[in-house]
């Protein structure tokens, strides 16, 4: 079979004094790339075997392809030429190194992007029964959403679903964590100052003579303005209080209140502040606050 394929045995003596990498790599870790040389590199007319590239970025030169030509036998013993592109193998996090190194040579492509796309599909099954339990868990009140929402995000590391504890670290949307952070001292501000209360307050007062039907659609209307500034948590618990005083003042049942300040506060699309979901998509989508107010306001 090697005589009618052309192939030939590599010498072990050879094979043994050959540098070897002792690390471990998962498939998903590895890649492959080109790479330019330029006409100042410094690594012009040096073989491919003293041009340190396995040394100094720890990735490998595989093949080298010199205007029409592809050289892929004997390569480290081949001077390297301005122009030459170089098929170079490694991790991504390495090839990405060389990225940098744009005074001497060009890397086609984005290697942190074509990382990305390396998908993990074997795993799919096993996020996807994570990602259930977790909803069950939230549902039947097994555990505090935030305990259950922790939970899956460990049981997800473990199982393997991310490349490593550092791709998990990526996903965080720190954006979002920022925001929220912010708004709630906002909204403790508005509670101690009684601005909250004043506002709501000021709309039942004004249209307490006029009818049930009325305040009602003025809580609705309070409350959907107010959850365009803080959460819709936080308003919630603002206007219960007073939408259930409200009720019990006109003599009505406070249930239909009630709802109105629930279906109001959870059905704000004017602001990027009123909900989790909208503020989630902020960065993502790199949507401003007039895009928010231009299609929440008709909805």
């Amino acid at each position: 079979f090697a005589e009618d394929k052309g192939l030939k045995f590599i010498d072990q003596s050879s094979h043994d004094s050959m540098p070897t990498f002792s690390g471990k790599l998962k498939f998903d870790e590895i890649g492959m790339a080109e790479v330019v040389v330029l006409a100042n590199s410094n690594i012009i007319g040096h073989p491919v075997r003293e041009s340190g590239f396995r040394k100094n970025y720890n990735v490998n030169i595989i093949g080298i392809q010199r205007k029409t030509r592809y050289l892929v036998q004997n390569v480290k013993d081949e001077k390297i030429q301005s122009g030459d592109m170089l098929l170079v193998q490694g991790a991504w996090e390495d090839i990405d190194r060389l990225s940098r190194l744009q005074a001497e040579i060009v890397v086609i492509g984005q290697p942190s992007a074509e990382a990305s796309k390396v998908t993990l599909e074997d795993k799919a099954p096993v996020a996807g029964i994570i990602m259930g339990l977790m909803v069950v868990a939230m549902i039947f009140n097994f555990f505090p959403p935030v305990v259950a929402v922790l939970m899956a995000a460990v049981a997800m590391i473990l199982a393997g679903c991310f490349r490593s504890v550092r791709d998990a670290y990526r996903t965080i949307n720190w954006e979002s964590v920022i925001l929220f952070a912010s708004m709630m001292p906002l909204a403790t501000a508005m509670e101690k100052t009684g601005a909250s209360e004043l506002i709501s307050s000021g709309i039942v007062g004004s249209l307490g003579s006029r009818g049930p039907y009325l305040v009602l659609a003025g809580i609705y209307l309070g409350t959907s303005i107010l959850t365009m500034f803080i959460s819709n948590t936080a308003t919630a618990i603002l206007f219960a209080p007073i939408a259930l005083q409200a009720a019990v003042a006109l003599g009505v049942s406070p249930y239909p209140f009630l709802v109105a300040v629930a279906v109001a506060a959870s059905m704000c699309f004017a602001s990027p502040f009123s909900t989790p979901p909208n503020a989630m998509v902020v960065s993502a989508g790199r949507y401003s606050f007039v895009d928010y107010v231009r299609v929440g306001l008709p909805l």
